[in-house]
């Protein structure tokens, strides 16, 4: 399932994906992929400067995660351009969600303003069955 949503005409999308081969539901580690693509539908390029993600993880509550870049990049996404990453997270329970910002920076104009993430389920497979 993909998750969207578009501020000052920048399109974060979001498919998140259940890591079987990687959690180990016995020992409370629960591995999610996610797949990021930033669109770039504005009239000016942009700079992603900084992350922030608050992620909850049921009976275990929030945690927030602030960050320079993304995967170690501060990507520029020209007009009409869009950037794909994926990441990873780790929940202890096996159900959770996930949302966030983006900081970034209109290039003609130098401002810094946030684009958000929108917020995404994650669910394993052990727990839907």
């Amino acid at each position: 399932m993909m998750f969207s949503k578009i501020t000052s005409n920048i399109r974060v999308s979001v498919i998140p994906e259940y890591d079987s081969k990687n959690s180990y539901p016995s020992e409370n580690r629960y591995v999610f992929k996610y797949n990021i693509t930033i669109e770039n539908d504005g009239d000016f390029p942009i700079k992603v400067l900084k992350r922030k993600w608050l992620i909850f993880d049921v009976g275990f509550g929030y945690t927030e995660i602030i960050g320079d870049g993304i995967i170690g990049l501060t990507p520029e996404i020209r007009k009409g351009e869009n950037f794909a990453y994926f990441s990873n997270v780790m929940l202890r329970s096996g159900v959770g969600n996930m949302s966030g910002k983006y900081l970034v920076k209109n290039m003609d104009t130098q401002e810094n303003f946030e684009i958000d993430i929108p917020k995404f389920n994650l669910l394993s497979e052990v727990l839907s069955n």
